[in-house]
């Protein structure tokens, strides 16, 4: 029930890629991308592995699952990015802005299974337990990329420029070449401060202002996350759609529109937010989707790693802030 354990939480999720993020999109582009994602949900589970382990023998302190928090997002720094950099190895770029509704899609499914899923293992399984399926689903996630064929970039890789630090400056070169992209990217970080904060602070809206119980905090996740299905589907459907600007468009005015009138809301007013969680749902996959692609289309495969790693960084580093101030 605090404010300030919820924010520090989401921070340290957010810090290493804010801070780290420019250096891990150079690793990500040296080396092999198949290799890091890999080794990066190992590291995911070796940490939920120490949680699993503590949780048996002891009730979690707080600083032990902040620790853990914090080493995760270090995987997933590494991870996001070399999956977003192979993604136009894999995908034709006529099909990428679909490619990235349907995954946003099968993202939102788990979103709204989790609650439920969590709510009835939580009433019959030790807390240990539960956290030895997530320890589960990295070593799966980490088969399945082991599985799979990725092209690889070769020669091009070889290549690149061995000094380190010009590596880094040359991910912001690169994107500051496409002023439409470097444009989308500051509209980013000011979603990002915007919206974090909010997203963050959902469960203590839920309970706290509209007196709601557990029971209330997940209908709204379950209700983001069906709008964030269905916003995924009719992206994945009409991606193909030339004017994708106008989608991005939308999707923010949708957004802010939700969020006013949430704001607004008296304490009585809680299916009226229920509905406006299903459009800001609704409204994410046309943004951060099709900026997705986009950066893929528009970015040499050579370079992806590190402008994704880099407008990571900089969109993380608006979170904090904004989680702050909250």
């Amino acid at each position: 029930g605090s404010a300030m354990v919820l924010s520090m939480a989401s921070l340290l999720g957010f810090l290493p890629y804010a801070v780290f993020g420019p250096a891990i999109g150079v690793l990500v582009d040296r080396h092999d991308r198949k290799k890091i994602m890999i080794g990066a949900d190992l590291i995911i589970a070796a940490a939920g592995s120490v949680l699993t382990i503590v949780a048996f023998y002891m009730e979690l302190p707080v600083w032990m699952v902040m620790i853990v928090l914090f080493i995760r997002s270090i995987g997933t720094a590494f991870h996001t990015p070399a999956l977003n950099a192979v993604t136009p190895l894999l995908v034709p770029e006529e099909q990428l802005t679909k490619c990235a509704g349907y995954s946003q899609s099968l993202q939102s499914i788990s979103y709204i299974v989790s609650p439920a899923v969590a709510a009835l293992l939580y009433s019959v399984w030790e807390l240990n337990a539960i956290i030895a399926i997530d320890v589960l689903g990295a070593v799966i996630a980490s088969i399945t990329v082991a599985i799979v064929r990725i092209p690889k970039l070769g020669d091009r890789v070889q290549s690149l420029d061995p000094n380190f630090i010009r590596e880094m400056q040359e991910g912001m070169a690169v994107l500051r070449q496409n002023k439409g992209l470097f444009a989308l990217l500051l509209v980013g970080t000011l979603y990002m401060f915007v919206y974090m904060p909010i997203n963050a602070l959902f469960p203590l809206i839920s309970m706290d202002y509209f007196n709601g119980t557990p029971v209330h905090i997940s209908i709204t996740e379950i209700s983001f996350a069906s709008g964030m299905l269905i916003g995924g589907l009719l992206l994945g459907l009409f991606g193909n759609y030339q004017k994708r600007i106008l989608l991005i468009t939308a999707s923010i005015f949708m957004m802010g529109i939700s969020l006013t009138i949430s704001g607004l809301l008296p304490q009585s007013g809680f299916f009226i937010f229920v509905v406006c969680c299903a459009i800001m749902g609704l409204s994410v996959p046309f943004y951060s989707g099709v900026q997705t692609a986009l950066f893929q289309e528009k970015i040499k495969p050579e370079y992806l790693g590190r402008v994704f790693s880099l407008t990571g960084s900089i969109m993380s580093l608006a979170m904090p802030i904004g989680l702050i101030l909250s």
